[in-house]
């Protein structure tokens, strides 16, 4: 099969396509033959070596498609059917093993649609049901609101009745920000004021940014704020004394990740049956911003990277 290959750690140059043996389901597995998989920041660290993984391997772990080898023990999965995951052994491929246990169906949600939304919305909801649950009422800030996981953040602080204050970077951006639902809009150059002029003070921000943003996000917080760095998109953010969360206002400072918030079937399918059911009911949207070639798969490392993109980005086999 075609698959991106990374031998070495370093920049989008080291996602190189190669031929690479198909994958065989082990006790417990299935393989995919994929439609289309997600490109994720996850997949940035990877290959950075952030996130270490031993040399080579095949990025990403996000896709959907048919089912097409089932391995020894599996039950409930059939060859032929159409499933979803973001826990690929290696997605940036034409195919690629997974254990049963981590696919959901993907039901009456288009394969390319699945993939979009698998591991940004399980994200976004983890976020906001689970390690801030939003209230009715609640002022949420959100940075890099037109991202794939601010807009699905944005519209699920919407539903569960928050108020949205979003940040992006260009017009375009505050448009598909708006559209989601943000109810403010502002630029990340003096974001902290704006908050800070448009409330008093947020109960949440959750951040994918990191370096960039940390402070100023810390000021806007009210007393007993929670802030949920999920994400470090600028970069990892130095060291933080503790004490500056009791001065700041006895703040709770969290660096979730989606593995601790999906650790069992059941909150898997919990949380990926939501998300089906809020795209079928029209309650949720997700925008696919690029759709590019497996081959391409550096190109859209250096989109995102450049902070180019919008929504989702997807690399097609």
């Amino acid at each position: 099969m075609r698959a991106i290959v990374v031998t070495e750690r370093g920049g989008p140059e080291v996602l190189r396509v190669a031929d690479y043996e198909d994958p065989r389901p082990g006790p417990g597995e299935i393989v995919v033959d994929l439609v289309a998989s997600g490109v994720n920041y996850r997949d940035v660290y990877e290959r950075t070596g952030t996130y270490p993984k031993e040399l080579p391997f095949i990025p990403g772990g996000e896709g959907a498609g048919r089912v097409s080898a089932v391995g020894e023990g599996v039950t409930g999965v059939g060859i032929g059917d159409v499933v979803v995951s973001s826990d690929l052994k290696g997605g940036y491929a034409e195919r690629a093993a997974v254990p049963a246990d981590r696919v959901v169906p993907a039901g009456d949600i288009e394969p390319e649609q699945a993939a979009a939304v698998m591991l940004q919305g399980l994200t976004a909801h983890y976020l906001t049901h689970s390690t801030y649950a939003i209230k009715p009422g609640d002022v949420a800030l959100v940075h890099a609101a037109a991202g794939g996981v601010g807009l699905l953040l944005t519209q699920m602080i919407k539903l569960r009745g928050g108020r949205v204050i979003g940040t992006v970077s260009t017009q375009e951006k505050e448009k598909l920000a708006r559209d989601a639902g943000a109810d403010e809009v502002v630029r990340y150059d003096n974001f902290a004021e704006e908050v800070r002029r448009l409330t008093g003070g947020v109960h949440v921000v959750y951040d994918g940014v990191g370096k960039t943003t940390f402070d100023d996000s810390m000021s806007v917080l009210r007393p007993r704020g929670m802030f949920a760095l999920y994400g470090a998109a600028s970069g990892p953010v130095p060291p933080v004394d503790p004490q500056r969360l009791n001065a700041a206002g006895s703040l709770f400072l969290t660096r979730p990740t989606l593995v601790h918030y999906t650790a069992t079937r059941e909150e898997l399918v919990w949380r990926a049956r939501d998300l089906f059911g809020w795209i079928a009911a029209g309650d949720l949207s997700v925008h696919i911003g690029g759709r590019y070639p497996l081959e391409e798969a550096r190109r859209a490392h250096e989109d995102l990277e450049a902070r180019r993109t919008t929504g989702k980005l997807l690399l097609i086999p």
